[in-house]
């Protein structure tokens, strides 16, 4: 099994959603065994997003590496999410993701923290635009695990002013 860690940065123009930068966080070689010998096909984990709180994923297969990025980007711009960011670039509030055996624990940080994780939760904060968090990786290592678990905490995440509306009260009491 011989994979492969490419980081590959690019811009991407979209005429209807504007600009999204992609990475690649995962390029993988799959061999199949058939009766004539080995069919070798890679598949590649990319994350998509403007910067600006919007990020998706996808996962591309092809039997060449350039292919299978570019079908993970169109997969990813078809699964954007909205991630609320605070005004210091940090999260609203601490939250835990889990996907099957993983599980990513995002904590918001206070300006000038950085960007405090692994490379593939790395990746999509900075696709997102969070500049200040602190994450932990806990559980799988699998970089597809940790992607999932990662956007599962991301969807959970509540903007400051969707809490105060539920709880009936408006920005001036808070």
């Amino acid at each position: 099994m011989a994979t492969a860690d490419i980081k590959e940065t690019k811009e991407a123009k979209n005429p209807e959603a504007g600009e999204f930068k992609d990475q690649v966080i995962y390029v993988g070689r799959v061999t199949k065994v058939v009766k004539g010998g080995k069919n070798f096909s890679f598949s590649a984990l990319v994350v998509v997003g403007d910067g600006n709180g919007k990020v998706g994923f996808g996962l591309g297969k092809a039997l060449e590496v350039p292919s299978a990025i570019k079908k993970g980007i169109e997969s990813a711009k078809r699964n954007m999410i909205r991630v609320p960011v605070t005004s210091n670039g940090s999260l609203p509030h601490p939250v835990t993701g889990v996907f099957g055996s993983g599980s990513v624990l995002l904590k918001p940080a206070p300006e000038g923290t950085g960007v405090i994780a692994g490379a593939a939760v790395r990746a999509i904060m900075e696709a997102a635009g969070i500049h200040n968090v602190l994450t932990k990786s806990l559980g799988s290592s699998n970089p597809h695990n940790v992607v999932r678990a990662t956007f599962e905490g991301l969807k959970t995440l509540m903007d400051p002013y969707t809490v105060l509306t539920n709880r009936g009260l408006d920005q001036a009491e808070a």
